[in-house]
């Protein structure tokens, strides 16, 4: 590592885990939790709920978008085929009826093709689309964290809408909302692409986070929560709304300087109330959890989505181990690497990035997330896309999964789609290329086991289906099969 792990800010408690170190001595794993209840790490529960299952009484969210006009069929023939089942590609055909995926692999009876708008992929690959776990349709490519909150209502929702078709754009087919700048942007959006009424992915939407008003990251765009009654009444508010899921900003981030990563803002008393509130209304939960206690907390209080995970120790790894069938995590590395290297051009000069900690986070970061991968934890793409040196369409997660974790090309892309399916909720409907799933599906120029920045760049994806429906074809042989 470049940077001393041990070197850190005054008011740090984090301890460099064994994976940094090569120490044999972890530290002794917490035996209660802050509320002072018993805390089992292996064996987890809270209120008699199960933490290694997702809480029953979660609700399996809509993701079906209604179909207008006549139903098509669309064949693509000679591609290969890439179905994140883990299976190795292979050539073969592909048949589409209505929103569904019905027939894979093979050659397309003459029969098979009749009435269908076939195309031909010469060996191209053809993929389920991709998705994004830490989504943010408002964010609004500001050059700050403050300009997030300062566009009017209208414009912003023009804006979400746009956002959410750059998303299908660039392949992007699945998208788990991270917090909206406004309360009911993410739920106007999915409501609409469900409606058919706009282009753009599967969408699962989130409110304005929540966070104690001195512990807000941008105060603009943050509902503030104080007291158990006050996040109780928030994710009742929310549920209300329709929304999916919820997000709790527990910790800093580095480029507020005042309120670090490694601070953690939300009691146990808090954490605890707004899950259970949230739970009982069937909502997930996610945080925003870098400092090691956020993520503590996380695990022990029934958080199902934990974004960053930057500071994590031995007994917090060894939690989220024990969790990792219901726990995802999104580290949206893409936000500190171009912190680091592409923020300059905005003010914000890599000297300052670094003085701020965020070549110590990145590298941190990297440390625990291959630990995780190692353990068989689930690790989403996500990256925190919309300001303006995250700017959106710049989407490059599943890049930054080979060359900065270490991934193969097959194992980012599975994070990118099978996973995702996972992450919606919906494993047998969405991520795969298998019958019965929805015809959600990318033709790629070229192979992205060969070179996964392939689907970092839009100009690369010859063909995009969404939900069996046609919204993208350039540079491929096109034709309809006549009856």
């Amino acid at each position: 590592m470049r940077f001393d792990p041990t070197a850190a800010p005054p008011n740090s408690h984090w301890v460099p885990p064994t994976w940094i170190t090569k120490s044999a001595k972890p530290a002794a794993a917490p035996s209660h939790n802050g509320l002072g209840d018993s805390w089992d790490p292996i064996h987890p529960t809270i209120n008699g709920i199960d933490l290694t299952k997702p809480d029953p009484r979660l609700r399996f969210p809509s993701i079906k978008i209604k179909e207008h006009g006549m139903a098509s069929s669309i064949a693509f023939i000679n591609v290969n085929i890439l179905d994140s089942t883990g299976r190795a590609p292979y050539l073969g055909d592909v048949l589409v009826k209505r929103e569904k995926i019905v027939k894979v692999g093979g050659k397309l009876s003459a029969e098979e093709l009749q009435g269908a708008h076939i195309f031909e992929g010469n060996g191209r690959t053809l993929m389920s689309g991709m998705v994004d776990a830490h989504t943010h349709f408002s964010w609004t490519n500001a050059p700050s964290l403050e300009g997030l909150a300062e566009m009017p209502i209208e414009e912003h929702t023009i804006f979400s809408a746009k956002s959410a078709q750059t998303f299908l754009d660039c392949g992007y087919t699945m998208c788990f909302g991270a917090a909206s700048a406004k309360e009911r942007l993410d739920v106007v959006i999915k409501n609409a692409i469900q409606n058919g009424d706009i282009p753009g992915p599967r969408f699962l939407a989130n409110g304005k986070e929540m966070a104690p008003a001195d512990g807000a990251l941008i105060k603009g765009i943050t509902r503030f929560v104080e007291t158990k009654e006050d996040i109780e009444r928030a994710a009742n508010e929310l549920a209300d709304m329709g929304i999916d899921q919820c997000k709790f900003s527990m910790s800093g981030e580095e480029i507020l300087e005042h309120l670090r990563a490694e601070d953690t803002t939300f009691s146990d008393e808090l954490v605890a109330a707004g899950v259970e509130a949230a739970h009982a209304r069937g909502m997930r939960v996610c945080s925003h959890a870098r400092s090691d206690e956020a993520i503590m907390q996380s695990l022990q209080y029934g958080v199902d989505v934990i974004y960053h995970a930057s500071f994590i120790s031995d007994a917090t790894m060894d939690a989220l181990e024990a969790q990792k069938d219901r726990v995802f995590v999104a580290p949206a590395l893409n936000f500190p690497y171009s912190t680091l290297h592409d923020a300059e051009a905005f003010g914000y000069a890599v000297s300052k990035a670094e003085a701020a900690g965020y070549a110590r986070e990145l590298e941190i970061a990297i440390a625990g997330l291959k630990e995780m991968r190692r353990r068989g934890i689930k690790v989403l793409p996500g990256g925190d896309y919309g300001f303006a040196w995250t700017p959106h369409g710049g989407y490059r997660d599943l890049e930054h999964f080979v060359k900065l974790l270490g991934m193969t090309p097959m194992d980012a892309i599975v994070a990118g789609t099978a996973y995702g399916g996972e992450l919606m909720l919906h494993p047998n409907d969405l991520g795969k290329i298998i019958p019965g799933a929805y015809a959600d599906l990318i033709l790629v120029n070229g192979n992205p086991l060969e070179d996964i920045s392939l689907l970092s760049h839009k100009e690369n994806l010859d063909v995009i289906v969404m939900n069996g429906r046609v919204h993208k074809a350039e540079n491929v042989g096109f034709k309809t099969c006549s009856r």
